[in-house]
């Protein structure tokens, strides 16, 4: 997730595709950069679930894959969330993950 939005160009197609799809040539004349270029961000975004290509005519047009961003979307309210996996021991990382699921496994129970 984070390695398709550290490119600019792709938070930016992101950004276009809200709403509504659009066709490889509408994006590349509203980034002002090639047809190529577009197409490639497009098929690494595609690989990773958040986009979905659609067959129109002659034309492939792009849309948001709501499900990955709805996914997306709360792994980085967990990832930003402070009380979500919070651990204080950063020496024992791996006893603190362990201690975790100890946890997790002690509330189920309950």
């Amino acid at each position: 997730m984070l390695k398709v939005l550290s490119v600019e160009t792709r938070v930016r197609i992101i950004q276009l595709l809200k709403g509504r799809a659009l066709c490889v040539n509408a994006l590349a004349s509203r980034l002002n950069v090639t047809q190529g270029a577009v197409s490639q961000h497009l098929r690494f975004m595609r690989d990773a679930g958040l986009v979905v290509d659609e067959k129109r005519g002659y034309f492939v047009h792009y849309r948001l894959n709501e499900e990955t961003l709805a996914v997306w979307r709360a792994d980085i309210d967990k990832l930003l969330d402070p009380l979500h996996g919070a651990c204080t021991n950063t020496k024992g990382a791996s006893r603190c993950v362990a201690m975790k699921n100890k946890k997790a496994v002690k509330d189920r129970r309950t």
